[in-house]
């Protein structure tokens, strides 16, 4: 268990999401059989499993996009499902990043303005978002691709801008989902370093659903599913 402080009378740990007796059915499908699981803040922790152990599941779950039949889910101290859906979905801008297999960019945008999006949502002013996200685009070496829409960037780039707009709100935590399986093995070894250096340098905090052997070695923790259950 993380360390905790009491605050009043709700009790603080450094933990930054923690889950309990997570249980979820599709009809009379039973995909999630009752997942506890604690994760801290700047750890990288990959989910495996084979298909239809329900990683893809957990991670819509911890990451709000999906409510479980029973169970809580603690994020940064608050519990997620507590919250009406207007609430979950602005605590859902703030606090979380998304990155997928197949980078989700909009084609008609530019990769500065795919990656303002969130920071606009929030309601964020949009001459500092633009800022900040220069800033992650040349971290991440994409200076020179600013304006350049997503079909003139490669999949190594456009998979780069997505981890742009994943962390514009520096959100508690990112969940990746296969990020690194649709990319040729130098993107993808580029991608997880990616991942390693972020989790250095700013403490952030990733929760990855992958099939790529590499990174699930790589990550500070990995955990199994098996049969709907962490094992």
């Amino acid at each position: 268990m993380g360390a905790e402080t009491k605050l009043g009378h709700e009790t603080k740990t450094d933990n930054v999401i923690v889950a309990k007796g997570i249980h979820k059915k599709y009809g009379d499908l039973e995909i999630l059989k009752g997942v506890d699981l604690e994760i801290k803040q700047g750890e990288i922790v990959s989910i495996v499993g084979s298909s239809g152990a329900g990683k893809t599941t957990l991670l819509t779950i911890l990451g709000t996009l999906d409510r479980p039949n029973s169970g809580e889910v603690i994020i940064n101290n608050e519990n997620v499902f507590g919250l009406g859906d207007k609430k979950l979905a602005a605590f859902r801008n703030l606090n979380i990043g998304f990155v997928f297999q197949f980078h989700q960019l909009l084609p008609e945008f530019t990769a500065l303005e795919n990656v303002i999006i969130p920071a606009l949502i929030g309601k964020q002013n949009k001459k500092d978002a633009e800022k900040k996200a220069a800033e992650l685009l040349e971290l991440f070496n994409l200076k020179d691709r600013l304006t350049h829409k997503p079909n003139a960037l490669s999949g190594g780039e456009q998979q780069r801008v997505a981890v742009a707009r994943a962390l514009i709100n520096s959100p508690k935590v990112v969940f990746a989902d296969e990020p690194s399986g649709n990319l040729d093995s130098k993107n993808a070894h580029e991608l997880h370093q990616l991942f390693f250096k972020l989790r250095d340098d700013l403490n952030q905090t990733f929760v990855i659903v992958t099939h790529n052997a590499e990174l699930a070695q790589m990550a500070d923790r990995t955990l199994t599913m098996k049969d709907g259950r962490i094992v």
